[in-house]
């Protein structure tokens, strides 16, 4: 029989740190969802056409970032690009939140996004999801 190995390599901090925070998105996007959810039920006028889709496209989202966080908890190496488009998204957002004077928020909202994406594409993270150069002997 063949000895069993398992895989006790921890994942990197850089790694835990991003999944941490995509799981955190995931958390917060998944409350306005179910903000939205109660305002659809409350409201005394609606376009119920918009307010469906509105309210999916967040529960999407957050369904999406916390997918993504448990795959690269994984170490699935295909959700990485998902996650970056995802933190690209959140550059826009952002700038609009600037200009339409919340500015607190749209620096952090950009923060966020380009931390993420930063801790996504570093050299740890890389390696822990097997991208990069092989080691020497393989």
């Amino acid at each position: 029989m063949a000895p069993v190995t398992i895989d006790s390599d921890p994942l990197p901090g850089t790694l835990r740190a991003a999944v941490g925070l995509l799981r955190a998105e995931a958390v917060a996007v998944g409350l306005v969802a179910a903000w939205l959810v109660w305002s659809d039920l409350t409201a005394p006028r609606v376009d119920l056409a918009t307010a469906v889709l509105l309210t999916a496209f967040a529960i999407g989202g957050a369904a999406a970032l916390w997918a993504l966080g448990g795959g690269l908890a994984r170490r699935r190496a295909g959700a990485r690009a998902p996650a970056i488009v995802l933190q690209l998204m959140l550059l826009p957002i952002g700038w609009y939140m600037l200009q339409g004077g919340l500015k607190a928020i749209g620096v952090l909202l950009m923060l966020l996004g380009v931390g993420v994406i930063a801790l996504l594409v570093s050299p740890p993270t890389n390696r822990a999801l097997g991208f990069g150069a092989p080691e020497a002997g393989q």
